[in-house]
């Protein structure tokens, strides 16, 4: 379904219907979003040294595992792409192949996972601000007016147009890598503090108990690579377009993540880089650069991270705004919400009604006087995260089914291998995640399990959902996670050719 404008009564010709701004995004474009979705500055100035203090030197190798299993699941997710040419994304591929109840779950799943993931990081936005602010200024700068701030800032990208989006987490995303480019740069040009070592990657120090749940921090590093196929509807030669910026984003994250880490070991040592991480673990990369680089690049470090958080932010607005769009055209929510900019052909009123919504939860999280980084950022980016990977396991499960129903020439490592070898790999990625929440939250056993459990309880509204439509309005149920009439073309292959007959 697409929403067009009506014609007036009088029949007068109207203006002609908004529409996406189709055939704008190229391969570069959309992995732009995917990657600055992940925010690699703040995984790894963030995150990574954690993940060093739980796993040792090995820690790089758990994203290059974390990265190889993601790899396998895009083989079959992309290659389903080929045929769902929606907006619908996850929740389109997981109703083609389990069904529309199960897909309905996936879609509040999504929606909700997709919304704890960036509400939650304008927590992260408001402390890394205020911690930039008195790092290089010696100012008490409060969270909370730094948070609103990226809100409208937030907005603002979702209103304009997609290809200003794309321009903007251009310009970010690579300032944002190029530092901890020049970090890496420094650390190998001095040889690191003992000479450079390649031990992290050698089984001793891999095949450890830590590196378990230093995989479960690697999996939620790659948080949204996978919203590649929103932008279909936006993309130029979407067959190409949106498998080929798939693989360049979790090939990039994966390789990148563990080189990262690597240097900043090298940095400090094999044998005193664990103690260094433990001592000041959010010193860790600015005590890093400051020493191979110099105090300017620890200062300019500080601003980018502050940037990178608002990369991600926008990243994740206009992936949420693109599922709201989809699932306002299905008839599940508010029609309203489909309309789209007359002239940025975005879906500016889905923009205006997330923002309103980060807006609410931001100002109730500040009125109960929550701590912007461990209540605000972890309790909602949690349950999001495993959200994301479910759906992912989800969509793994839903690459076989599909294939079996329907005639392609597509062979049986796309179709059958690789997404039920996928699935295993997911399955057990989100055992680990679950498994060592606490390391994620920092919270009590209650409100953990509260966190796992929102999962499934969302997930599970689905097929009350799907039966309530069936009854009452029987045409949105039939014609859920169908094609949309302005999907564009796909390059679906030819279908097999029938047997001959005897």
């Amino acid at each position: 379904m697409s929403v067009t404008s009506q014609a007036p009564p009088d029949g007068t010709a109207g203006p002609a219907p908004a529409r996406l701004r189709t055939g704008t995004l190229g391969t570069a474009d959309i992995a732009f979003f995917v990657v600055s979705a992940a925010a690699p500055l703040t995984v790894m100035a963030g995150v990574a040294p954690v993940a060093i203090v739980l796993g040792g030197i090995g820690a790089p190798a758990a994203y290059l595992i974390a990265g190889i299993t993601l790899t396998v699941f895009a083989v079959g997710f992309t290659t389903m792409s080929r045929y769902v040419r929606g907006g619908g994304a996850f929740y389109a591929y997981i109703t083609r192949g389990l069904g529309k109840p199960v897909g309905i779950g996936a879609a509040l799943l999504a929606v909700v996972a997709y919304n704890g993931m960036e509400i939650g990081v304008y927590g992260l936005l408001g402390s890394a601000g205020a911690d930039t602010a008195h790092a290089l200024w010696g100012a008490d700068v409060p969270w909370l007016p730094i948070a609103l701030a990226g809100l409208a800032l937030t907005w603002y990208g979702g209103h304009r147009s997609i290809d200003f989006g794309a321009k903007v987490l251009g310009v970010l995303l690579v300032a944002e890598t190029g530092i901890l480019v020049l970090l890496a740069g420094g650390v190998l040009v001095a040889g690191g503090a003992d000479g450079l070592s390649t031990a992290s990657f050698s089984p001793d120090h891999v095949l450890v108990p830590g590196t378990a749940a230093v995989l479960a921090f690697a999996f939620i590093a790659f948080t949204g690579f996978e919203s590649t196929v929103i932008y279909r509807r936006e993309a130029r030669d979407p067959g190409r377009t949106v498998p080929r910026a798939t693989y360049i984003a979790v090939g990039f994250l994966g390789v990148f993540y563990a080189f990262v880490v690597w240097a900043v070991i090298q940095a400090f040592g094999d044998a005193a880089v664990v103690e260094a991480a433990a001592d000041d673990p959010g010193g860790l990369f600015f005590a890093a650069i400051a020493t191979y680089v110099g105090a300017w690049a620890a200062g300019l470090m500080r601003v980018l991270i502050v940037t990178s958080v608002l990369a991600s932010l926008l990243a994740f607005h206009n992936a949420i705004n693109r599922y709201g769009l989809a699932l306002a055209e299905e008839g599940i929510l508010p029609a309203r919400l489909a309309r789209l900019h007359p002239r940025h052909g975005s879906p500016y009123v889905c923009a205006a009604a997330q923002t309103a919504l980060g807006l609410v939860v931001v100002l109730a999280f500040a009125l109960a006087g929550a701590d912007p980084y461990t209540q605000l950022l972890l309790w909602l980016n949690t349950p999001g995260g495993i959200g994301l990977m479910v759906l992912q396991l989800l969509a793994a499960l839903a690459v076989p089914r599909y294939f079996r129903r329907i005639a392609h020439r597509e062979g049986v490592v796309r179709t059958v291998v690789a997404p039920v070898t996928a699935a295993v790999l997911l399955t057990g990625a989100i055992g680990l995640v679950i498994s060592r929440i606490g390391l994620f939250t920092g919270a009590s056993a209650a409100v953990n399990t509260l966190l796992v459990a929102l999962v499934p309880a969302v997930f599970l509204l689905g097929p009350l959902l799907a039966l309530r439509l069936r009854r009452s309005r029987p045409e949105v149920y039939a014609a859920f996670a169908e094609e949309p009439p302005d999907a564009g073309p796909g390059p679906v292959p030819a279908p097999r050719p029938a047997a001959p007959t005897t």
